[in-house]
């Protein structure tokens, strides 16, 4: 896993000459919405790309994370699916429903039975390369989005010169980001990571979450600021050392949200000794997001040597999956 995450850099530049060679049977059309239906890894990228897009898209892009679709999902959605191992049972039955609500529908997948449904329907199916978790293929997943939102009006050409700086910025800081990963999973450990980010980054912070779970084998939970400060705040009342705060900040992050960060701070401060701040880099949206993506992905593989643990392991996510099989 952790070799994965070192390939990071690269795998984005594969990926950016995976969606710049697919060649797409779909053409552009007047849609009224997006839909990306994907779950865990295959999904947190739809989450990354809805922030991201948030402010530019003409036309409202959501993320759907279950077995059913919106009820307003007729000929004028695009449903994007997002299946890495093409078998995953909640996008599948998904796909089906998009399929019969007559959408048009556009797959990310390595194979499985999304290429196969693809196929059978003649739908655009981008592959992506096979035989890796899931959630060490962000790189792959996303980019793809962006290409197909690119492809049909809705993410500008930009996007593409904003993922090769990236890649350079990573390659640039590779040092400094598991010298300062290092030292911010030291501070972790044996704690419940409570991870903090302005509400634009959400998508990032949900991606940290779910790397200190399935990665470090560890609970932990998310906010976003200002939201949190509308209910959440109001639970810090009882002191606990073994609570930890990690923030995730830019320095574009709204000036408002940036002054409730430091008054969130003393008040943190009352009840943990563990607050951390993780800053990041780069001039785009895009530079920034994946810059504290690779930093806290190292993070929580950090995490995982420091409790003498495999990162890769993920038993009872195969137990639940077999004894679903079971009720078929």
């Amino acid at each position: 896993m952790k070799q994965l995450v070192v390939n990071f850099p690269q795998q984005l530049a594969e990926a950016i000459a995976i969606g710049n060679k697919h060649s797409f049977k779909t053409k552009k059309n007047n849609f009224q919405n997006i839909v990306l239906s994907g779950l865990g890894g295959s999904g947190i990228g739809g989450s990354i790309t809805q922030n991201y897009i948030a402010d530019s898209c003409s036309i409202p892009f959501i993320v759907n994370k279950d077995y059913f679709l919106p009820g307003f999902i007729n000929e004028k959605s695009l449903v994007l699916i997002s299946s890495y191992s093409g078998n995953t049972e909640e996008t599948l039955a998904a796909m089906q429903q998009a399929i019969k609500m007559k959408a048009t529908v556009i797959c990310i997948t390595s194979g499985g039975k999304v290429q196969e449904l693809a196929k059978k329907h003649n739908l655009d199916c981008v592959i992506i390369p096979s035989g890796m978790p899931p959630r060490s293929c962000l790189g792959y997943s996303m980019v793809q989005v962006l290409y197909v939102l690119h492809h049909l009006g809705y993410v500008k050409k930009s996007f593409e010169k904003d993922l090769k700086a990236s890649i350079d910025l990573l390659k640039k800081e590779a040092k400094a980001i598991q010298k300062e990963a290092k030292a911010v999973a030291k501070k972790l450990v044996n704690k419940m990571p409570i991870v903090y980010a302005a509400a634009d980054f959400e998508g990032v912070a949900v991606r940290f979450r779910q790397q200190i779970n399935e990665n470090g084998k560890m609970l932990c939970w998310h906010h976003v600021i200002p939201e949190m400060n509308h209910n959440e705040l109001v639970g810090w009342r009882k002191k606990d050392p073994n609570q930890a705060v990690v923030l995730l900040r830019n320095t574009t992050d709204y000036k408002r949200t940036q002054m409730r960060m430091e008054i969130n701070k003393e008040v943190f401060k009352k009840y943990t000794k563990t607050i951390i701040e993780i800053h990041s880099k780069g001039k785009s949206y895009l530079e920034r997001a994946f810059y504290l993506i690779h930093l806290t992905d190292f993070v929580s593989v950090d995490l995982a040597e420091l409790n003498k643990l495999d990162p890769t392991e993920v038993k009872v996510i195969d137990y639940l999956k077999g004894a679903l099989a079971k009720s078929k």
